[in-house]
């Protein structure tokens, strides 16, 4: 056991001046004021009273809170088909789709989002094939629309994955039980898939809605700086006003945000196996 626990140290470690040393800093500067040493840096909730009293950031971050909706509501539509159907395919073309999901996961995610640029703009590749059908062009560059499809984009790859995961452990008897008992295939799905599948489509929901809310890339390049969301507002005070102080205040706001919806969706998952 003594040598196990040796084993963990550097994971201590690592956790502790990775994880916990900057969320004691993003603490720190979220309740006090901008000074350069001890003596003039002040506890204070102005930050905090800054951000709910002007209704600008309110409207970001209710604009970021839909945008993730959005993304997270088109990813579980579009995902959960192609992963019932990897479910249901052999051992062999399981993996080489998985593999085919997970490729563009290895490009960067600059990469992948210029290329996105290069499909949406005025010239790109839809307005083009739409020039041909005497249609367009259309400006899609620098939109809400533009913003969702590059976030759907980057974050279907983990929905598909956590619901294909829960549906290849679901057991295929009940499936056989269902339609002994005259269920047809809809009424299997509805009452048996479905409710099995669940646990992934809840782990697909956070995987989804948790990097989309605080995303900056993707809204900075696809929105052209004119569709701003919470992630880029906190880069802005971080990297281009130097007010460190009320981009922790934000990054606290937004880290208490995620911990509640992770309570939520685990809340909700617990329910769901405890009727099941």
């Amino acid at each position: 056991m003594k040598q196990f626990r040796r084993m963990t140290y550097p994971y201590i470690v690592w956790a502790l001046v990775l994880i916990v040393a900057p969320m004691l800093l993003i603490l720190l500067y979220a309740f006090t004021t901008k000074g350069n040493d001890v003596v003039t840096t002040k506890f204070t909730l102005g930050n905090f009273a800054k951000f709910f009293s002007d209704k600008l950031f309110l409207e970001i971050l209710l604009r970021s809170l839909k945008v993730a909706a959005i993304t997270t509501i088109v990813c579980l539509l579009l995902g959960y088909y192609p992963a019932y159907y990897i479910a249901k395919c052999s051992e062999t073309f399981k993996m080489r789709w998985v593999l085919i999901i997970t490729f563009p996961t290895w490009i960067n995610l600059l990469v992948r989002t210029y290329a996105w640029i290069g499909i949406l703009e005025d010239d790109g590749i839809i307005n083009t094939v739409l020039g041909w059908m005497g249609l367009g062009p259309y400006h899609m560059m620098h939109t809400e629309l533009a913003v969702i499809i590059g976030m759907v984009y980057n974050f279907i790859p983990f929905m598909i994955l956590q619901i294909y995961t829960s549906l290849t452990k679901m057991d295929g008897s009940l499936l056989e039980a269902a339609n002994d008992l005259g269920a047809n295939r809809f009424q299997s799905f509805l009452r048996v898939t479905l409710p099995l599948s669940l646990p992934g489509i809840i782990s697909g929901i956070t995987l989804v809605f948790l990097p989309a809310v605080s995303s900056f890339c993707i809204p900075n390049m696809l929105g052209g700086g004119q569709y701003m969301l919470v992630g880029n507002v906190i880069e802005n005070y971080f990297l281009h006003s130097g007010d460190w102080n009320f981009g922790s205040a934000i990054s606290l706001i937004m880290a208490i945000i995620i911990i509640f919806s992770m309570y939520i969706t685990k809340k909700v998952d617990v329910t769901e196996k405890k009727e099941a």
